[in-house]
């Protein structure tokens, strides 16, 4: 998946990456899922295809239909079974239609002819508006549901998504030509934040009508904490500007802010902690290559932020990015690649290392900081570039008296990681006697994890090999992004700036 066309590559524990849509999900559950909670097209059809090949259908026939949907059915199954779930949401991506998801729209055809009182099926169709005068059109949402309607399918529910609360009159309209009844079309507008969405949901009785429908025995939740949340997004007063420094952004003439949805989840988690509202500018590391004079601007930030990535593309950029944040004491934060990318300039510009970088850019370096660790180099050069990533969650250990010993408040952590390049072992204690503080090592001291400036040099720059923004969540913000929104917080607040 192209950042830059399909938004991030999410990581999950068990290494699994996939979707950025799971991350809303362990947002929203609070909950740590795993790979049998993914299926793509590609990985239904190479288990069908393996399953085959090593005559696990027994000599039979196997086709497109049934096998692939059936595989489909037995993945949520199994999804179930294992999280001992009574009810299982499955999200089918895309739009009624396409031809990527009809073989799921098949499967949920199937297992509702074989469950038809256990299978609720829910239409999520956008109500577009020519401008804020003309009222919204319901073609769209009938021709859907008649796209359905060809594929054997009924919706239960319809979600209409508009930017706007649906009146009364649409939703006479949806109901009568797409066969629901009135109450099962459910009015979902655009709301200031994503965390009002369950609340607004309640008001319009989801919850009863999914209850009514698969005839389940339950009780009414309680969305305190939900409107406790949603409240504080909307009350705090003071406004702390986090500059991200990426590429990433450019899609046509938008700004694709979806490859960075997690980072920005997790900045909005750590505003909430600091008790203040974030304000996100987007900065294109390549005009700081183009025009140096540019890095001023990160002077107006509370903080700046350089997220995960690949390629060379912009990392001249980035790095003097980065030593501006050093050098001028603007709270800094590295994900991944801006971690390495920090070893890169602090080697450069403090340790007079001038060739120094990371062989992912420069295999020739005469200094390399950041490279690949021995036992990968031989799958690279086997052009296995899969097998060379570090992925999903692994074991930390943290120094006491460290900013991030200080942040978590424990010494022991677990973060998810995806990343095939690591601090160069050779370059460890030379960067340390310069003043580098690796405050994270794996357990057995080999990997770098993160690394930091003391306190009495910079007030916040820290670096983490991991992805901290995967494991944040809206009532438990990641420890690192509530300390470094605070230490923006603390800038804005002695330098009156934004």
């Amino acid at each position: 998946m192209n950042p830059t066309e399909h938004g991030e590559v999410f990581v999950l524990d068990d290494g699994t990456e996939c979707d950025q849509d799971m991350g809303n999900y362990e947002r929203f559950l609070n909950t740590n899922l795993l790979g049998t909670n993914y299926m793509t097209t590609g990985s239904v059809y190479k288990a069908v295809i393996d399953r085959e090949r090593s005559m696990g259908y027994g000599g039979k026939c196997v086709e497109v239909v049934p096998h692939i949907p059936l595989e489909i059915i037995d993945r949520i199954t199994r999804a179930a079974q294992r999280a001992a779930a009574d009810v299982v949401i499955t999200e089918i991506g895309g739009t009624v239609g396409e031809y990527q998801n009809i073989l799921f729209l098949e499967a949920v055809r199937m297992l509702t002819i074989k469950h038809p009182e256990d299978v609720l099926l829910a239409l999520i169709s956008y109500l577009p508006m020519m401008n804020d005068e003309n009222e919204q059109k319901t073609k769209p949402t009938q021709y859907a549901v008649r796209a359905l309607n060809a594929a054997g399918l009924q919706p239960d529910i319809i979600l209409a998504r508009a930017k706007r609360p649906l009146d009364k009159k649409r939703k006479e309209k949806i109901a009568f030509n797409c066969n629901v009844r009135e109450e099962d079309v459910v009015s979902a507008p655009d709301v200031a934040s994503i965390y009002d969405v369950p609340i607004n949901f309640e008001k319009d009785g989801v919850g009863d009508l999914i209850v009514q429908k698969l005839g389940l025995s339950a009780r009414r939740g309680r969305l305190d904490r939900w409107r406790a949340l949603a409240q504080k997004t909307r009350s705090a007063k003071k406004t702390v500007t986090i500059g991200i420094v990426g590429k990433y952004f450019s899609s046509g003439s938008f700004v694709l802010t979806d490859a960075y949805i997690s980072v920005i989840e997790a900045v909005k988690h750590g505003a909430l902690a600091a008790g203040v509202k974030p304000q996100i500018e987007w900065i294109d590391s390549e005009q700081f290559e183009k025009n140096p004079a540019a890095l001023k601007k990160l002077d107006g930030y509370g903080g700046v932020i350089v997220p995960g990535g690949f390629g060379s593309r912009g990392v001249e950029g980035k790095l003097a990015a980065i030593g501006y944040c050093r050098r001028r004491g603007i709270p800094y934060f590295g994900l991944c690649y801006g971690m390495q990318l920090a070893v890169v300039e602090y080697a450069r510009s403090v340790l007079k290392l001038r060739d120094a970088h990371t062989t992912e850019i420069n295999p020739k370096s005469l200094h390399p900081v950041i490279d690949i660790l021995p036992e990968q180099k031989k799958l690279i050069a086997e052009n296995n570039y899969g097998g060379t990533m570090r992925l999903g969650a692994w074991p930390a250990v943290l120094t006491k008296g460290s900013l991030a010993f200080t942040a978590y408040g424990t010494g022991k952590i677990s973060e998810r990681h995806r990343h095939r390049y690591e601090v160069n072992p050779d370059y460890v204690g030379r960067l340390r006697k310069g003043g580098v503080v690796f405050s994270g090592t794996s357990p057995d001291g080999r990997l770098m994890e993160i690394m930091e400036l003391p306190r009495t040099v910079h007030p916040f720059f820290v670096g983490t090999q991991f992805h901290p923004e995967f494991l944040s969540r809206p009532f438990a913000p990641h420890p690192l992004f509530a300390a470094f929104m605070k230490a923006a917080a603390g800038r804005v607040g002695k330098r009156g700036s934004r």
